[in-house]
């Protein structure tokens, strides 16, 4: 959505806790929408952020500042189903004046939710961001894509830039942080680091992410392919990926 007409509105990022997001939704108000700071929505450059900072972490920051007044608050996941990067932005917009609610996802919470999307078929981008919707409407898909079996894999979190998807083919299960979303489970490092051993995969992860840890790790072990990509995907980076798929 684009927030630049929204009068007041309450950010989120990573995946919150639903009962703390609900809580922070019904005492300020259902009427104000829900944006997902972590996305590009367009905002200027802040200016606040090194440049070697993530760029998912700068969109918050960026996107908090634009919306100014009109964001009343941010729920914020600062545990270790974000990152500490998410721990920091918290804290540096509070310093700024924006009313903060931290969440922290417990492992006593975590769901065990059927992984429609992520092992579904269709357009990669589509399924993904059917992911992330879940974190704010978790019913049941209405059309839910057909399971398939996989000719390929993507793991990671949700690309800064999601021109990086239109190179995978329908047929590509999802790995990483975005399946952890699916199935309720955000923080679960061992699901984090699952994926089927024979599907030839790409372990995808914005510079400068502590993720990238895990994925180089990933793509060693399971002869893989690690990409990491700042802000905007590049020519470089497509050519890769196509020619990874092409080839597996």
């Amino acid at each position: 959505m684009s927030f630049h007409r929204e009068r007041s509105v309450i950010g989120y990022f990573g995946f919150p806790r639903r009962s703390v997001l609900a809580a922070a939704r019904n005492r300020l108000g259902l009427e104000h929408s829900l944006v997902d700071l972590d996305l590009d929505h367009g905002a200027p450059d802040a200016g606040i952020m090194p440049a070697t900072t993530c760029r998912i972490i700068t969109n918050i920051i960026d996107n908090a500042v634009h919306l100014g007044r009109r964001l009343i608050a941010v729920v914020a996941a600062v545990g270790e189903d974000k990152c500490d990067h998410g721990r920091h932005a918290a804290y540096l917009l509070r310093e700024m004046g924006f009313a903060v609610v931290e969440s922290r996802f417990p492992a006593a919470e975590f769901e065990n939710r059927p992984l429609v999307y992520a092992m579904g078929c269709g357009r990669l981008p589509d399924r993904i961001r059917a992911i992330m919707d879940t974190v704010v409407d978790p019913a049941p898909a209405a059309a839910p894509p057909p399971p398939c079996g996989p000719t390929h894999g993507f793991w990671g979190v949700p690309p800064n830039d999601f021109r990086v998807l239109e190179a995978f083919p329908p047929t590509t299960h999802i790995y990483g942080w975005i399946r952890c979303v699916e199935a309720g489970r955000p923080g679960d490092m061992a699901l984090e680091c699952h994926v089927d051993e024979a599907v030839p995969t790409v372990f995808f992860t914005q510079s400068f992410c502590a993720k990238q840890d895990l994925a180089h790790h990933l793509a060693a072990k399971y002869g893989g392919l690690a990409i990491d990509c700042h802000r905007e995907v590049n020519d470089s980076i497509m050519a890769k990926i196509e020619a990874f798929i092409r080839l597996s």
